[in-house]
């Protein structure tokens, strides 16, 4: 099967979230992929960031991690690479982790590392829906 979605590797299983751990694959998403529909993306990782890392957040047009480096050129790097792949493939949809600084579709936390979530969407959503591609997270997807 072509590939039809892009989804954030963390919920593919693959261990790169900041933390160095993965989310649970859901039984739709692990369906996804044994049918050969999904290219998994970490932005954070295209972009050089190693796993683990400390965690970022957005802070207005930046990305800053919690020992003060701008991390914002690693996260527009994983994003522009992420586009390029949807493009080469001709996705139109991406499932990626709620929350994310990248992946965030609805949701980032606000900058001030005290788990303040507010409306938003992280540099690769709101990049990716700039370009037409349907952005959800792991929740709304179905």
């Amino acid at each position: 099967m072509k590939p039809r979605y892009v989804i954030s590797a963390c919920l593919c299983g693959m261990p790169t979230r900041y933390d160095g751990r993965s989310k649970p694959v859901s039984p739709a998403v692990q369906e996804l992929i044994d049918s050969g529909a999904v290219i998994p993306v970490c932005p954070e990782c295209m972009g050089g960031l190693p796993t683990p890392r400390p965690p970022a957040e957005l802070c207005g047009e930046r990305v800053v991690n919690t020992e003060g480096v701008d991390v914002t050129a690693q996260y527009r790097s994983g994003a522009e690479q992420t586009l390029a792949i949807c493009r080469e493939h001709g996705i139109r949809h991406a499932i990626l982790k709620e929350n994310s600084p990248s992946c965030g579709c609805h949701f980032v936390y606000d900058g001030t590392f005290s788990k303040q979530l507010i409306p938003g969407r992280g540099v690769t959503a709101a990049l990716l829906e700039a370009n037409g591609i349907t952005v959800e997270n792991e929740e709304n997807w179905q």
